[in-house]
């Protein structure tokens, strides 16, 4: 409820400014904040009474034709994309508020046409990698069909566009056989080591890894339960938690006996370790699956700096990484590289294609196949030897 300067309640969406004025104001149905000022609090609660009653009244395409990109896109977003990862959103957010918001987003949502898009991509091209224009063709594209499906627009802007270019996909990076065990040899030196271990065991992805607790380790039925995902923005200098990266994400894998052993070793030692004031912190994020909150302690993660006793960032993996490629003398590579070796290993070791999309975490299986199974030279030689076992 809006309030005088006395302190007195005026009614909702009215307020007494300073200069003794009432300003009044509501949302509209398109979402657009509307507000006008009077001398007296009785006009002010009149105008709004009426005005909600006028826009109940609008009919649906004057409302829709009323709004602008930024309203679609905030709208778009909110109610379309929740279901997606937060790094996801961050992309799709980025894209637009850096390189398409200052060219349309005015622009009511029915003006925009095929050049104006064709524009932002011309513009874009001579600045950014082919890979961040194809995000952001992306990002137009389905807001656009989105507005489509919705009749909000008569035709997609995009499909007058002149834009052949493809994302670029650099190769991904998986060890050989060889290359694991010169890794592991080495990485067994660092105090990252057991984390490495246990990402060639499970195939997790690195947030998922950072996010565990101890709630996720079931000692009992000698499983791991993947829930959510932490990660440390760096620009702002904060923990995040999240859902993990899909709905299929949500997920509880049988351990092998080596990553049994790694995390069952670390929770006899776990009231030993050096803990810091960061892991006093509790945060939060929505589940998908309930639409309710849930909180993540942090005294209670699997895995914290031995030095420091703070949570680890994805960043510090990926920098020892470097340093133990470094030193074993073979190319460098990120942690991803880690969740591509295990997948790859479980196809050259017989695993059922399902059951690995299963444990990995994938909505389809053709994500598993195309783009974390890797057929290497020791796959193909072991083909060979399979087939010619069998004549």
């Amino acid at each position: 409820m809006g309030k005088d300067l006395r302190g007195r309640e005026i009614g909702e969406g009215i307020v007494q400014r300073k200069d003794g004025l009432y300003s009044a104001r509501f949302t509209n149905k398109s979402g657009k904040r509307v507000e006008k000022y009077f001398d007296n609090a009785a006009d002010a609660k009149k105008w709004v009474t009426i005005s909600r009653l006028e826009d109940d009244k609008k009919p649906a395409t004057a409302i829709e034709y009323s709004m602008t990109v930024d309203e679609w896109f905030v709208y778009w977003i909110k109610t379309f994309k929740q279901g997606l990862s937060p790094n996801t959103i961050r992309n799709y957010k980025d894209r637009y508020y850096t390189n398409v918001q200052n060219h349309i987003g005015k622009m009511l949502l029915i003006d925009v046409k095929a050049m104006h898009c064709q524009q932002i991509l011309n513009e874009m091209q001579a600045d950014y990698a082919i890979s961040t224009v194809y995000q952001t063709y992306i990002c137009l594209g389905s807001m656009f069909k989105s507005a489509l499906l919705n009749d909000l627009i008569p035709k997609h802007p995009l499909d007058a566009v002149n834009f052949r270019a493809k994302k670029v996909k650099t190769p991904r990076r998986v060890l050989t056989v060889e290359e694991q065990e010169k890794f592991l040899e080495f990485a067994d030196k660092n105090h990252n080591a057991k984390q490495f271990r246990l990402l060639l065991q499970t195939g997790l992805r690195t947030g998922e890894l950072i996010g565990l607790t101890w709630d996720s380790f079931d000692i009992e039925n000698r499983t791991l339960t993947i829930d959510k995902a932490l990660e440390y923005r760096h620009e702002r200098g904060y923990w995040r938690a999240g859902p993990p990266k899909t709905m299929a994400g949500f997920r509880t894998i049988p351990l092998t006996e080596e990553a049994f052993d790694i995390l069952y070793g670390l929770y006899q030692k776990r009231h030993t370790r050096k803990e810091s004031m960061a892991l006093s912190q509790v945060l939060t994020f929505i589940d998908p699956r309930t639409g309710l909150e849930r909180t993540v302690n942090m005294k209670e993660l699997i895995f914290v700096n031995f030095r420091t006793g703070e949570p680890i960032k994805n960043s510090t993996y990926d920098t020892n990484l470097y340093k133990i490629c470094d030193k074993a003398g073979i190319k460098p590579f990120c942690m991803h590289a880690l969740r591509h070796t295990f997948a790859t290993r479980c196809i050259e070791r017989g695993v059922n294609p399902k059951s690995l999309q299963k444990i990995l975490g994938h909505a389809q299986l053709s994500t598993t196949m195309d783009t974390y199974v890797h057929v290497t030279d020791d796959s193909l030689i072991l083909a060979i030897r399979q087939f010619e076992a069998a004549v």
